[in-house]
């Protein structure tokens, strides 16, 4: 059999033993969530879960498996832990953990990404708030300001960074598996949606999604970064956790609209990074309202300030409003964001101060320092 197919790749997968030494992995259908496509081969593997831990180098015998095919060129596998209907005593995996940690227990080592300086978060409660658009031009504005940046598109479900960087195809493989990150408008870029097909619905458990995380952050040659934007998905799930425990981060940033709803959310957002003691840089109203390009006058769709006040309250840096404007979404539409197509506009201006704020956040972590950042407001 030729090509690199899910057949073939069930095939190599036969050599690997399940974890009972008596059978293999494929055959006691332990494999899952398979995706092949342009040399691109996903699964997860199920394992009890009380024995996660130890059978790592499981994991890793069927990765290595599967990349000696000569078509398979990018290879993701992850561990999917669940525990067994009678199980009471097995032991909890590191997300378990997460839920109940002990008095004592060692936390988890916060690993460096090899060459990059500095990593910040962007996070919101909930979707829709214009979360990935905000990442976006932030790290544009900040590579305006002379710093060489990436951008990590971790929302694994719905990845936005390919469609709002005007960027398809996938990431080149050098040596050792290592992935070279596409480029766009002088950013480094990684992100699930040059790896998987556009339309192909993500239907992974959290460990599955931990794992591509992991291997997009640590298995990317990123090269010498000042910083790395990481784009969340929204929420407070498993990503955001593995993000908080497990990578230095320097900080992060919340997206809100001004409407109450959304504010509730960030406010979740701004209490899980702190608890966690990662430090919130500043929070960015968007969408803080509409200016009618026939008439001019101003709309609070949403509402207006309701971010401001919530940072205040949660005593945290309150870095700017942005508007909801045409420009905003049709550039981001056609892969151009307005920072690019028009870097003299109000919108490009405020993202400019916004990545300065943040940026002073990062370069003088002090509470004072941190609280000096510049309030900007578009009329």
């Amino acid at each position: 059999m030729t090509g690199l197919t899910q057949e073939r790749v069930l095939e190599v997968l036969k050599q690997v033993k399940s974890p009972d030494g008596k059978s293999n992995i494929v055959d006691q259908d332990l494999v899952a969530d398979l995706f092949v496509s342009d040399g691109r081969v996903v699964f997860s593997i199920k394992v009890p879960a009380e024995r996660a831990s130890e059978l790592e180098g499981l994991r890793q015998a069927a990765e290595k498996v599967v990349s000696i095919l000569p078509e398979a060129e990018t290879v993701l596998v992850a561990l999917t832990a669940e525990k067994q209907p009678g199980s009471p005593s097995a032991a909890p995996t590191p997300a378990m953990a997460k839920k109940t940690p002990q008095m004592g227990a060692p936390k988890p080592a916060k690993l460096d990404v090899p060459g990059v300086q500095h990593i910040i978060a962007v996070a919101s409660g909930k979707g829709g708030v214009g979360k990935s658009t905000t990442s976006v031009n932030v790290a544009l504005a900040l590579s305006a300001m002379g710093l060489k940046v990436g951008l990590l598109d971790a929302d694994i479900y719905g990845p936005s960074i390919p469609k709002l960087m005007g960027v398809s195809g996938q990431p080149e493989v050098l040596g050792n598996k290592i992935m070279k990150p596409l480029e766009a408008h002088g950013i480094k870029l990684m992100s699930m949606g040059f790896l998987v097909d556009e339309e192909t619905a993500m239907i992974w458990r959290g460990p599955m999604v931990v794992s591509a995380l992991n291997q997009m952050l640590r298995e990317v040659a990123w090269g010498e970064l000042d910083v790395l934007i990481v784009d969340l998905p929204p929420g407070t799930g498993d990503v955001q956790l593995t993000m908080a425990q497990k990578v230095p981060l320097a900080g992060a940033l919340i997206v809100s609209t001004p409407q109450d709803l959304a504010l509730l959310d960030a406010r979740r957002g701004i209490a899980m990074f702190e608890k966690v003691a990662i430090p919130v840089l500043g929070v960015v109203e968007n969408m803080s309202h509409f200016i009618c390009p026939d008439c001019g006058g101003r709309h609070e769709i949403f509402g207006n300030g309701g971010a401001k006040a919530e940072a205040k309250k949660m005593e945290v840096p309150f870095l700017g409003e942005v508007p909801l404007t045409m420009e905003i979404r049709e550039q981001s539409d056609t892969g151009t964001p307005i920072t690019v197509s028009n870097p003299e506009s109000a919108v490009s201006k405020a993202y400019g101060l916004i990545a300065a704020g943040l940026w002073q956040g990062v370069i003088q972590p002090s509470g004072d320092a941190a609280r000096s950042a510049p309030q900007i407001i578009i009329e």
